[in-house]
């Protein structure tokens, strides 16, 4: 895994309420630039980044029940098929923490599996808040999201609490093994940090500084 190896798993962010149609525009046009893998935006942005970015290579990603995931599982599921039929490449979900904190995981798991289904095939992240979870509940998490059909367990949302740690990442990767992926997200803004995680287990990044990570890249 190299540096450069890691701009490439770079979902770049942009998840503020009040973001531009032009600030929108301006994170596609640095996905193109600094080659990241993704542009991750609110579902009323899908359209916008699809225009820039058909064809490029570089997905559209957005998020459904966000950002605490606590809406009922059919709400989440119809959010997944519009914004798929919106254009969306890839979903993050957020899992029902309350559930998740009742141990009641066979909730937990149709949760998510309502929204792999909608999402037809497009690969689905499911956001566990770690931050809030016991290492227990985070293995129990990582297993009913794997059962379900998830493509990856993702860290945090970035909106609650510390975000991505090393320990977490090792924890998901030693559950979940190669059964499905791991992203970390969540007040990563270094290219060290990004390292770390990648090195942890990471295969995909998810940062609002994917911009000064590529420039401290560049600067080397």
């Amino acid at each position: 895994m190299t540096e450069r190896d890691v701009i490439g798993m770079i979902d770049h962010t942009i998840l503020k309420q009040t973001a531009s149609k032009t600030e929108i525009a301006q994170a596609c046009e640095d996905a193109l630039e600094y080659g990241f893998y993704s542009v991750c935006v609110y579902p009323v942005q899908i359209k916008t980044c699809k225009k820039i970015l058909d064809g490029s290579g570089v997905k559209v990603a957005t998020v459904v029940g966000f950002p605490h995931g606590e809406t009922l599982s059919k709400t989440k599921a119809a959010e997944a098929r519009q914004v798929i039929k919106e254009g969306a490449d890839e979903i993050d979900m957020v899992m029902c923490l309350s559930k998740a904190k009742e141990g009641k995981w066979n909730y937990v798991e149709k949760d998510i599996k309502g929204v792999v289904e909608a999402a037809e095939g497009a690969p689905v992240k499911v956001i566990l808040e770690t931050c809030l979870l016991t290492d227990n509940e985070i293995t129990e998490a990582c297993k009913a999201a794997m059962r379900a059909g998830a493509a990856f367990v993702k860290t945090s949302t970035g909106f609650v609490g510390e975000g991505a740690t090393v320990k977490n990442v090792e924890l998901m990767k030693e559950t979940v093994k190669n059964k499905c992926e791991v992203k970390a997200a969540g007040g990563i803004r270094t290219l060290d940090q990004a390292m770390a995680m990648a090195k942890a287990g990471a295969t995909r990044i998810g940062t609002s500084s994917g911009v000064a990570i590529a420039k401290e890249l560049m600067g080397k």
